[in-house]
């Protein structure tokens, strides 16, 4: 099972609000590849944290409604396993975002990966190139 981070999320349902870049049109046609095995029934993991990432940014660019309806349907998919993060997993990813650079959920998201033994991260996010025995996949298998 991966890891699947926000952004794929983010990457595969907002549209965007000025014209793509060519690397920006890839990563999308990635992300919405990734969300298309998952759909068809692939077995990921993420947090309620970074769940809440992806409400945040699609409420922020699309209508509620819409926002709430793709949310449901993530909430809803049984091969999507969404984990409770305590503030003992904050307090352990903490010398992992300071002493590696990188962003406290980036850093609780590899936490947790460690603890699960979970090798694989869907993400574009760069930032997971720098943490060891973890390897981030974008392409398709």
């Amino acid at each position: 099972m991966r890891f699947i981070d926000s952004n794929v999320f983010i990457h595969a349902y907002i549209k965007p609000r000025r014209r793509l870049q060519e690397h920006e049109k890839r990563i999308k046609e990635e992300a919405k590849a990734i969300i298309t095995r998952v759909n068809g029934g692939e077995e990921v993991v993420t947090t309620v944290v970074h769940l809440g990432e992806i409400a945040n940014l699609l409420e922020d660019f699309m209508p509620l409604e819409t926002a709430l309806e793709v949310i449901r349907g993530l909430l809803m998919k049984g091969n999507i396993h969404i984990v409770e993060i305590s503030h003992r997993d904050y307090l352990s990813a903490l010398p992992v975002a300071e002493g590696c650079r990188v962003g406290l959920n980036d850093a609780l998201a590899y936490t947790f990966m460690l603890s699960r033994g979970i090798g694989e991260i869907y993400s574009f996010d760069k930032d997971f190139d720098k943490l060891e025995n973890v390897i981030r996949v974008t392409e398709r298998p």
